[in-house]
C-alpha cells in the first residue's frame, strides 16, 4: 500500500521538534510499535507511555517506535495510506508486536479505528501468523479489559518495568503464538483472553526507588510542554472509594529523597522544566526539599486542600493551582473517604487566591450515590463563599460526572440518570452571574456515559465497538447490535452476581470492597 508523502512530512515535523527520539535499524531486531490510542498531544503527556518507549529501546535486540490516533483519519482513508510509525514511517502491519497503552475507557473506540487503519483484523481469532502480535497494557488492563479483550492476544495486568524484559525473552524463543501462550500462560500479570480461565494476579514493582533512570521524549506539543516528568509516588493514602488510582495501586509506594534528587539532576540536562507526578503530593514527605532544588522550574499535579498546600505553592512558579474537592457536602466527602473539612477547603482557597495566582482551579463531581439537589446547590454556595475571600485571581470550576469504576467500592452502584445530571449541571451554571468571575466547564455528558458503558462492560460490548470503526455514536452502535446500554449504566449490580472483571481480584478483596460499599451507604 502506498504512503502519502504529505502525511509523512507532517509527522516528520513533529519528530524534528522532539528531544530524545530514538531511531534504530530494524535489521535483526524485534520490532515493536508502541501505540497510544489518542492524539499525539495526549499520548505524549502520558508518563507511562514515555517510560515503556525507553524501556523497550534499552533492550539491545528490540527496536521500539510509536504511533498515535491520527487527527486526520479521513486523509489516511482518502489516500489509501496505512497508519505508520513516527520514527521510520513503517506500516504497522510490518511490526512483530503492536503494543497498545490504554489508560482510559473512552479510548476503546480508537483502538478499533487504529487496527482498521492498519488493515489488521479486529478480532484476535481472525488473525494468523502473518499478523503482528497485538498486546495491551495500561490502567484499563487493571480495571476491566473485557470490552476489548477479544481484540488482543495478550493483556498485561501490571507494571511494564517488572514484565517486559521477561516477556521479550520468551517471545524470542517462541516459534508460534500458541507456543508463546503455552510459555507465559501461568506468568504473573499475564492475561490471555482466548484461553484464560483463572484469576489473574497483577505484577507490581515492590521498590520503585530501584527503577532505572531513562531520559524522556520531550516535546513542545503537549500539555506538559518541554517538561521532564518525575514520579514521586504510586498510590494514594486516602483511598477514595470512587477512585480507580486507589484501586490499581492498593499499596502506596514512595520514592526516597536521594533517588529523586539524582533523577532531577540527570533530567535537568534535558530540560529545566520538571513536573513532579503522583497522587496527593501534599502527603509526599520530601516534597518541600525537592521543590527547594535551585535552577529548576517545577510543576506539580493537583493538591489536597490543607495547610501543606500553601507551603507547596509558595515554592512553585505557576500561575494556576488545582484543588480537587469532589463534593461541597462534608457528609459525601466523608462517605467517599475524601476526608476534607470545609474550613480547611475555605482557608486553603483563600490563601491561594491571595498569593497572586491568576487562576484557582476547583474540581467537583456530581452524580455520587446519595447526592441530592441541595448537595449540588452547595457547590454553587461553596464556590461563591470562596470567591468572597479574595477579589484576586479567577476561579475555574470543572464538574465531572461520577462513573462507577471496576475494582472500587462503588463498582456495584448505578450511574445517575441522564436527565437528572443535565438538570444538576444547569443548576450549577445558572447559579453564577457574570460578575462572580467564575468560569464553569464540565466534561462531555455523552462521553461520561460512554465511559460508564465501557467501564462496566463485558465482551458483548466489542460488537458495538466494531461498529464504531466508521462512526462515533456509541449509543447508535450499541443499538445496532442489540445491546441495551441501560443494563450497564443504570442497573444496580448485585453482590453475588459474577462481574466481567471478577477474575482480577481475590474473593477476600471482593469482601473488602463490599464492606467499603456498605460503609459508604451507611453514611446517609
Amino acid at each position: 500500500m502506498a504512503q502519502n508523502r504529505t502525511l509523512i512530512t507532517n509527522i516528520a515535523s513533529l519528530i524534528n521538534q522532539e528531544q530524545g527520539v530514538i531511531k534504530k535499524d530494524h535489521g535483526g531486531h524485534i520490532r515493536v510499535c508502541l501505540v497510544y490510542p489518542n492524539t499525539y498531544g495526549i499520548g505524549m503527556s502520558n508518563l507511562g507511555f514515555r517510560i515503556v518507549y525507553f524501556l523497550l529501546n534499552d533492550m539491545i535486540d528490540v527496536v521500539c517506535e510509536r504511533t498515535f490516533l491520527p487527527e486526520n483519519i479521513s486523509d489516511y482513508k482518502r489516500t489509501n495510506t496505512e497508519i505508520f510509525s513516527y520514527e521510520s514511517a513503517t506500516a504497522l502491519s510490518n511490526f512483530d508486536i503492536i503494543a497498545f497503552s490504554v489508560s482510559f475507557e473512552n479510548d476503546f473506540p480508537n483502538i478499533v479505528k487504529i487496527l482498521d487503519l492498519a488493515n489488521i483484523p479486529l478480532y484476535s481469532a481472525n488473525r494468523n501468523h502473518h499478523h503482528p502480535l497485538i498486546i495491551m497494557g495500561g490502567a484499563c488492563c487493571y480495571l476491566n479489559p473485557e470490552p476489548v479483550a477479544d481484540f488482543f492476544d495478550i493483556c498485561f495486568v501490571g507494571e511494564a518495568e517488572g514484565m517486559m524484559s521477561n516477556f521479550i525473552e520468551i517471545f524470542k524463543k517462541s516459534n508460534s503464538k500458541d507456543e508463546l501462550f503455552n510459555y507465559i500462560k501461568d506468568t504473573k500479570g499475564i492475561y490471555i483472553p482466548s484461553i484464560n480461565e483463572k484469576k489473574v494476579e497483577g505484577c507490581f514493582i515492590e521498590d520503585i526507588d530501584k527503577l532505572k533512570f531513562f531520559p524522556q521524549l520531550i516535546t513542545p506539543n503537549t500539555e506538559f510542554s518541554n517538561m521532564y516528568l518525575v514520579e514521586a509516588q504510586r498510590g494514594c493514602p486516602w483511598r477514595c472509594r470512587f477512585c480507580a488510582i486507589s484501586a490499581i495501586y492498593s499499596d502506596k509506594r514512595k520514592r526516597g529523597l536521594t533517588s529523586i534528587q539524582t533523577e532531577i539532576e540527570k533530567a535537568s540536562k534535558y530540560s529545566k522544566r520538571i513536573g513532579i507526578i503522583g497522587p496527593s503530593l501534599t502527603e509526599y514527605p520530601h516534597i518541600m526539599e525537592i521543590l527547594g532544588i535551585e535552577g529548576v522550574e517545577f510543576s506539580i499535579t493537583s493538591l489536597r486542600a490543607n495547610s501543606r498546600a500553601i507551603e507547596i505553592i509558595s515554592k512553585i512558579n505557576k500561575n494556576s493551582v488545582s484543588i480537587a474537592i469532589e463534593s461541597a457536602s462534608e457528609k459525601l466527602r466523608m462517605a467517599i473517604n475524601k476526608r476534607l473539612k470545609t474550613e480547611d477547603i475555605m482557608e486553603t482557597c483563600r490563601q491561594i487566591l491571595r498569593s497572586d495566582r491568576s487562576t484557582l482551579k476547583l474540581y467537583f463531581m456530581i452524580g455520587l450515590p446519595m447526592e441530592t439537589d441541595d448537595d449540588v446547590m452547595g457547590i454553587v454556595e461553596m464556590v461563591k463563599e470562596i470567591r468572597k475571600t479574595s477579589k484576586k485571581g479567577s476561579i475555574a470550576l470543572t464538574v465531572s460526572v461520577f462513573v462507577p469504576k471496576p475494582i472500587t467500592p462503588l463498582q456495584w452502584h448505578s450511574m445517575e440518570r441522564l436527565n437528572i445530571i443535565k438538570n444538576r449541571l444547569k443548576m450549577i451554571k445558572q447559579g453564577f452571574k457574570a460578575g462572580d468571575n467564575v468560569k464553569v466547564t464540565h466534561d462531555s455528558i455523552k462521553n461520561s456515559y460512554m465511559q460508564g458503558f465501557f467501564a462496566r462492560g463485558d465482551r458483548r460490548v466489542s460488537r458495538a465497538l466494531e461498529r464504531m470503526v466508521n462512526k462515533d455514536d456509541w449509543m447508535q452502535a450499541a443499538d445496532e447490535v442489540g445491546i441495551n446500554v441501560d443494563e450497564y449504566m443504570y442497573r444496580q449490580f448485585e453482590f453475588d452476581e459474577k462481574l466481567p472483571w471478577d477474575f482480577l481480584y481475590t474473593d477476600e478483596y471482593k469482601a473488602h470492597l463490599i464492606k467499603e460499599y456498605n460503609e459508604y451507604m451507611e453514611k446517609d
